[in-house]
């Protein structure tokens, strides 16, 4: 694609993903270059990434050792399968990753992608329940507003309406928990909200309603991130695990965002002190330079499955690119980087001045609601006359022109830059931020 008018048709070819494709095409927004917290646009402007590439480049952009390890991957093994052979790299990887991982959660199986994650976890948690002699726990519950991907499981649990709505029924035998976004009670909080925690007991009805024996698991994403930043109120994840243990569902968390030191910690269910019995990941997996994502597993999950015949598959289930050696390579070298940088402890330390830069709009035209923890925050907006989405699409427009990365969700701007975004960063985000929120009012 080229800004070139002389090539426009160019564009006509690529359909590009969640994106207004017209509306883009009429005016692009291209980029070329980035090199650490920042992005070079077509037209040689550089662009602070307040996004971390999509939630996914938690070490900032072009590290020098991620690279190197794709590039000597590439050369010496481009590709092996891993359908009844293997080769190194997964295993190491596993091992690894079993190492920062919440406690139990130590058998890792590899997929291409977050949507590939939730569609596996649910699939193992299925699976699972039948070969513990609970066949008849079938049913799964996601929650209102959340994002799971866009496989037919993840959009099935998922609750974000736009994601569904075209798709017809779905997976059957799915209900949805209640969100927790609560701006009369909640709004402008600082960390985890106050209010909210009982939202978690309809989980009881829904029990009562369907019965424990039919009820395979529950989903969340510890924090909704596409939803537009929503975060759990104090004790609600707890009060989850409490009623899923009582009840012998399974507790399924959505890391895909969270996972790799965005809330602080390797996991926000390292943060939060709660540990599910499956957890999804992606992104950060491998900072965003090659797809990949993984699910952990409890190993008496994993256990349950190696009790047939030792010939026997014990799950039909995989990717072609599952544990891709390139893409090892990189999650190797990533996991290097955040360990040998402590990046995982880096939200943690500046959230302070982050909350309070980000604090610094409250009063600015059409600011509802900020809403932060660790390293990523949604600023929400009251909604435009013209309909939802306008307002928190002007800002990111403007944001853009002014060499700010931002993402709109919905009325909501969110950031998420990379955990190695030092004060000035946030200064220089927040400033350009704030100038584009007046320009939109």
């Amino acid at each position: 694609m080229t800004t070139d008018p002389q090539r426009a048709a160019s564009a006509e070819h690529f359909w590009m993903p969640f994106t207004a494709n017209r509306q883009f095409k009429g005016s692009p927004r291209l980029l070329e270059r980035a090199d650490g917290m920042y992005y070079t646009d077509t037209e040689g402007r550089q662009v602070i990434d307040g996004t971390a590439g999509l939630w996914c480049c938690n070490a900032g952009h072009g590290r020098r050792e991620i690279t190197e390890a794709v590039s000597r991957q590439l050369a010496q093994l481009d590709f092996a399968p891993t359908f009844q052979m293997g080769h190194p790299l997964p295993f190491e990887l596993a091992e690894r990753l079993a190492a920062i991982s919440p406690a139990g959660l130590n058998r890792v199986f590899f997929t291409n992608s977050g949507s590939e994650s939730a569609d596996t976890a649910l699939k193992i948690a299925l699976a699972y329940q039948r070969a513990i002699g609970q066949g008849s726990r079938t049913r799964l519950i996601g929650r209102e507003l959340a994002y799971h991907g866009v496989g037919f499981g993840g959009i099935s649990v998922g609750g974000m309406a736009n994601n569904r709505k075209a798709f017809g029924a779905l997976l059957p035998g799915v209900d949805h928990l209640p969100h927790t976004l609560d701006l009369s009670r909640n709004a402008f909080s600082r960390g985890l909200p106050e209010h909210g925690a009982e939202k978690a007991e309809e989980l009881e009805r829904l029990v009562t309603l369907h019965g424990a024996e039919n009820i395979a698991a529950v989903i969340v994403e510890p924090m909704s991130g596409s939803a537009g930043v929503i975060l759990p109120p104090k004790g609600y994840l707890q009060r989850l695990r409490e009623i899923t243990r009582k009840h012998g569902i399974l507790l399924i968390f959505d890391e895909v965002i969270t996972g790799f030191g965005r809330v602080g910690e390797a996991f926000a269910s390292q943060r939060w002190g709660v540990t599910p019995d499956i957890l999804t990941c992606a992104k950060g997996l491998t900072n965003g330079a090659i797809p990949m994502g993984a699910v952990f597993v409890d190993e008496r999950i994993h256990d349950a499955f190696m009790q047939g015949p030792e010939s026997t598959i014990e799950f039909f289930h995989g990717y072609t690119y599952s544990g891709h050696p390139v893409a090892c390579a990189a999650a190797l070298a990533t996991q290097e980087i955040y360990q040998r940088e402590n990046l995982f402890q880096k939200a943690i330390e500046i959230e302070g001045y982050w909350q309070d830069a980000l604090f610094s709009l409250q009063d600015l035209p059409n600011v509802l609601d900020i809403r932060t923890v660790g390293l990523v925050a949604g600023i929400q907006f009251a909604p435009h006359p013209d309909g939802v989405g306008k307002r928190a699409y002007e800002i990111f427009r403007q944001c853009f022109a002014d060499g700010l990365l931002a993402r709109a969700s919905g009325d909501t701007i969110a950031l998420s830059p990379a955990l190695i975004v030092e004060r000035e960063h946030i200064d220089a985000m927040i400033e350009r931020l704030a100038g584009a929120i007046r320009k939109a009012a």
